[in-house]
């Protein structure tokens, strides 16, 4: 990786504030737990603090950091969280200042060499990565599955940024750069209605860099797609998102 920020997400962050699924709340309860003390923690790459503000719930601060302005500018205030604009590989923290390192959904985004060397030296000895993603959902009936599957390899899928095949193999080769810590398995389960997952669907990186290379809106082919096969658009039907999880924990001095 070049290591220069590229904004994917910058046309789409009033779509990702309000259409991305939020978090299960025992994520957070073991990263506090794992974690060597509760004072401090950085979630990297926030966005628009969905991780953040659910971390604010369990560490006297939170400092939220993201390279990109205009997902901050959508970003939920939180007495607890402290929102930065700040390249993930340069933070600007202090020095062994850190009891946790967040990264939802974004790793792969990072030039990874200096973002650990970055989170080395943020983390105090015994302090905690931690680093989850997810990738498409499994949507509730098979007519309606088969849509969302069809929109996201084969209409949207050409413009998923290269580093997107990190998530989708689940993180396997991922391999992180202190002591591996044993994970527990999460997920995500939702009841949408038709129009929240089209506007989670609007939020995909691919959505945005279709619209910029075409001049149209790819929703415009989910949308009567779903809506042929979903009945009731009010009616909402489940989502579930297995997360990935991997952890890690620097040496004790």
């Amino acid at each position: 990786m070049s290591g220069s920020f590229t904004d994917h997400f910058g046309s789409v962050a009033g779509a990702y504030a309000h259409f991305r699924p939020t978090y299960p709340p025992p994520l957070f309860d073991w990263l506090a737990a794992v974690a060597p003390a509760r004072q401090r923690a950085w979630d990297c790459a926030t966005g628009t603090g969905q991780a953040a503000i659910a971390l604010a719930g369990h560490f006297a601060e939170v400092v939220a950091s993201d390279a990109s302005a205009a997902q901050l500018a959508a970003a939920s205030p939180c007495p607890r969280v402290h929102y930065r604009l700040a390249a993930a590989e340069n933070s600007g923290l202090e020095g062994d200042s850190l009891d946790l390192v967040t990264v939802a959904q974004a790793l792969h985004w990072f030039d990874r060499p200096r973002f650990f060397a970055e989170v080395e030296r943020v983390l105090r000895p015994g302090g905690v990565l931690a680093i989850w993603s997810y990738g498409i959902p499994q949507l509730e009936g098979e007519a309606a599955d088969d849509q969302l599957q069809h929109f996201y390899a084969d209409i949207v899928g050409p413009y998923w940024p290269p580093e997107k095949a990190l998530v989708e193999n689940g993180y396997s080769d991922l391999v992180l750069p202190f002591e591996i810590l044993e994970t527990p398995s999460f997920a995500m389960d939702v009841a949408w209605s038709l129009e929240q997952l089209l506007g989670y669907c609007a939020s995909w990186s691919a959505s945005a860099r279709y619209c910029a290379a075409l001049g149209s809106d790819p929703i415009d082919h989910l949308r009567p797609a779903l809506a042929a096969v979903w009945g009731e658009a009010e009616t909402p039907r489940r989502l579930h998102w297995p997360l990935t999880i991997k952890a890690s924990r620097l040496g004790w001095a």
